[in-house]
């Protein structure tokens, strides 16, 4: 049996969700495996098969945050893409892929706070969430997306600015 190196591996197809407030300020849930320590980060996951990015974001969008209080702002041009570490490619998503390629969108919310529901999907992904400046974003997140955060934080900062205003 031969070995592949990680770099042979495909990007899983995903999408990413930052939805702003009235505040300007952006959600972010705590993952729950990784519990107190962080894992902090904006809704994102997988594209099903046969299904668009935007589709997809709507859905994430439900299962993470328990909400579509919201409405499209904008989406990236581009895809942004992010490789795992290599001790973590063989373990995540059963080996199949080395990393994300993401398709982000910018929503602004327009619920309140008791609008978002983090158990309403039947595996929850966050144990809690909070409002958080755009600038702090990239402290937020673990090491590996940094890159991506910083990205989408420079593309989508202005939208933030302007619902804060």
């Amino acid at each position: 049996m031969t070995s592949h190196s990680p770099s042979d591996l495909p990007y899983r197809p995903c999408v990413g969700i930052m939805l702003i407030n009235t505040q300007g300020l952006v959600f972010v849930g705590r993952r729950i495996k990784q519990g107190a320590s962080g894992g902090w980060q904006m809704p994102q996951g997988g594209i099903d098969e046969g299904e668009s990015p935007l589709d997809a974001a709507w859905r994430e969008l439900m299962e993470e945050a328990g909400t579509d209080k919201a409405h499209v702002l904008a989406e990236m041009e581009e895809w942004l893409t992010y490789d795992l570490p290599n001790e973590l490619v063989g373990s995540v998503w059963r080996g199949r892929y080395r990393g994300q390629k993401q398709k982000w969108f910018a929503m602004s919310f327009t619920g309140q706070d008791s609008d978002i529901d983090l158990n309403v999907h039947h595996e929850p992904e966050f144990d809690a969430f909070k409002w958080v400046p755009m600038e702090v974003l990239p402290q937020k997140i673990v090491e590996f997306k940094k890159p991506v955060y910083e990205k989408v934080a420079a593309a989508f900062g202005p939208l933030a600015n302007k619902r804060g205003e």
